[in-house]
């Protein structure tokens, strides 16, 4: 039985258009956002409703298509883990976190966009092995 597990599933619409930069050593990173929605009804039965938003951090292969298929607005599943990272704030110099999911997988849930082509075999899904990722030393922001 496994001692711990960090396993994460989302499904959500895009915020924006991924951005797709490359480490110092040459490593791509695709990071964007998405976001997920909730609502239920209060005690007055009024609908309530919360958007949740998530970024997201691809790597190589996978970096590289989420750039070149992912579009805002369009519904993507991704597959990774919860990763928290501090860096300081260049401006006032104060320690800051952010929590992000390091994708491990991502399946375009839309279909085929306009323009997009017929036949391609990373375009409906990508994965690849959770094999780590760069150090934050290594990440262009």
């Amino acid at each position: 039985m496994a001692k711990s597990l960090n396993k994460v599933m989302l499904i959500g619409n895009l915020g924006k258009d991924p951005e797709l930069r490359f480490t110092s050593s040459g490593v791509p990173v695709a990071t964007f956002t998405i976001a997920t929605n909730e609502s239920w009804k209060d005690q007055e039965g009024n609908l309530q409703e919360r958007t949740e938003w998530h970024n997201i951090v691809a790597w190589r292969k996978l970096a590289e298509i989420c750039g070149e298929w992912l579009k805002k607005g369009k519904k993507v599943y991704i597959e990774g883990r919860i990763q928290t990272r501090s860096y300081d704030d260049k401006n006032t110099g104060v320690k800051k976190y952010m929590t992000e999911i390091v994708a491990d997988s991502m399946i375009m849930l839309d279909g085929k966009s306009a323009g997009a082509p017929q036949e391609s075999p990373a375009a409906p899904s990508a994965s690849e092995p959770a094999a780590g990722g760069a150090s934050n030393e290594d990440l262009p922001f």
